[in-house]
């Protein structure tokens, strides 16, 4: 099984990050027989447009990724921008994706309400992740709940690219084992937790950095301290039940064992207890969880270079994954001719 997904470097990793998908990426580096996680620097760019601090941004996820457990030993580690195949692979992608199909996309629909500019690159976001998803042959795409959408359109995209350039093809049938034709493309599953597939924020609303409702994974300890401490509660007294639908409690239940969540939760629903002990006894656990990595963190930041030359290297292996799908697309599109000449010899371009 090849697993694949990525993180967006518009920002600093936060607590959903790593609940709804990093986790899942330290798993699956050892369940999977391949697995390729990637620095989506390419998709920031619709947020933004600062070189110097898209290229900081893209060494802060590496080094939160490697803090957090990834190793290059047993995963591929590298940047969207490092393989020139997805953004030639999202054009030919392009050519074969409804307009309505992208106008049904909730993330999208929400960052325009949010104030989002809907630039073009906004619009086909969708379309480059379709890219990214496709390019490698991935089984399986570890997501967060709201990005399961994203996932469905990659399939539907790959399902339109290989009816429109399979002769045969039965999207009914997209293994061809009956017709004998399968599709170029897999059609990748995604893996999401149910339990932590969307993680809260500060306000209640699904954590993001974008909404500035995030609580940081390697933030200094006292504005870490500061934003959980700042969690909104109502106005129920110590002596009272808490309600059930609360995100301190979500975020205790999260960090804490099952004995001390379970705990947690039978003392909020009989009362006694106050929120500010609970905020103390969350900020005390963050600092448990992610103590070690904290730590590691620092260690690697003194090592930049390194990080780099991980980068690259990830880099050359995921090209080396993607070649023989690739020049298939070459093959049936008759695009990427200057690809088909250095990879295949001058004869396959008058075939």
């Amino acid at each position: 099984m090849r697993v694949l997904s990525g993180v967006q470097s518009s920002g600093k990793l936060h607590l959903g990050n790593y609940y709804g998908a990093i986790r899942q990426f330290v798993t699956y580096q050892d369940k999977a027989d391949e697995a390729l996680y990637f620095i989506a620097d390419l998709h920031s760019l619709t947020t933004v447009r600062d070189g110097p601090l898209v290229r900081q941004h893209s060494l802060d996820v590496a080094l939160d990724f490697l803090a957090l457990g990834l190793d290059p030993n047993k995963a591929i580690l590298f940047r969207q921008s490092d393989v020139p195949e997805i953004p030639s692979l999202a054009w030919v992608l392009a050519t074969v994706t409804p307009m309505g199909l992208l106008e049904r996309g909730h993330s999208y629909k929400d960052k325009v309400a949010r104030g989002v500019p809907p630039d073009c690159g906004l619009f086909i976001y969708p379309v480059l992740m379709a890219a990214d998803i496709l390019l490698y042959g991935s089984d399986a795409v570890p997501v967060g709940r709201d990005q399961k959408q994203h996932l469905e359109f990659a399939r539907d995209i790959a399902t339109k690219f290989n009816a429109a350039f399979v002769a045969g093809y039965d999207p009914q049938d997209p293994l061809g084992k009956a017709s004998g034709k399968p599709g170029i493309f897999k059609l990748p599953e995604p893996i999401i937790l149910d339990e932590t597939a969307v993680v809260p924020g500060l306000d209640g609303q699904k954590m993001s950095k974008s909404y500035g409702n995030a609580i940081d994974l390697f933030g200094p300890d006292d504005v870490v301290t500061k934003r959980i401490m700042s969690i909104k509660t109502d106005s129920t007294p110590i002596e009272g039940a808490k309600p059930p639908d609360s995100t301190l409690l979500h975020l205790l239940e999260l960090l804490c064992d099952a004995d001390e969540a379970a705990a947690h939760k039978q003392s909020w629903q009989q009362g006694g207890v106050g929120y500010g002990t609970y905020k103390k006894r969350l900020v005390a656990r963050f600092f448990e969880v992610f103590g070690e990595a904290r730590r590691r963190r620092i260690e690697l930041a003194r090592e930049p270079r390194e990080v780099v030359r991980i980068l690259r290297a990830g880099a050359s292996r995921a090209r080396e994954l993607a070649r023989p799908l690739w020049e298939r697309v070459v093959e049936v599109t008759g695009v990427g001719a200057h690809y088909a000449d250095v990879r295949r010899g001058p004869e396959f371009l008058v075939r």
